[in-house]
């Protein structure tokens, strides 16, 4: 199938497919014309990528486990592992989402919202540190 087909199937736009066989994440073949040419396998590798970045996985974890998911002699603890390890750094910016939020609702009750200039807000974003 052609890049346009490959890009509704596996739910990517076209230039994210060619990124990925730029970096060789998908190597489909090419017709004696130069187009290239999906295979199933490439959408299901292609439907992984876009499911795998989903959840937050760089582009070198989707390398790691695309080599995963075609060794068949892997072990799952290697990929459980990569998991566990996600699900930290997933954890870790819930954190700081929640520090983020939590000074900027601290900066937003300062403010009075009128029609004043004096600005709370603008104030504790021009601070060298926020709180």
């Amino acid at each position: 199938m052609n890049i346009g087909l490959a890009s509704k199937a596996s739910h990517l736009p076209a230039k994210t497919i060619r990124y990925y066989e730029e970096i060789e994440l998908i190597t489909p073949a090419r017709l004696e014309n130069g187009y290239r040419e999906y295979s199933d396998k490439d959408i299901h590798r292609l439907t992984f990528l876009q499911r795998s970045r989903g959840l937050g996985f760089s582009i070198e974890e989707c390398r790691l486990l695309l080599s995963l998911y075609d060794d068949k002699d892997r072990a799952s603890a290697d990929v459980k592992s990569i998991a566990i390890s996600k699900i930290s750094e997933i954890d870790q910016k819930i954190l700081e989402l929640k520090a983020l939020k939590s000074t900027l609702s601290e900066l937003t009750v300062h403010c009075h919202g009128n029609d004043k200039p004096d600005c709370p807000i603008l104030d504790g974003l021009s601070k060298e540190k926020l709180a």
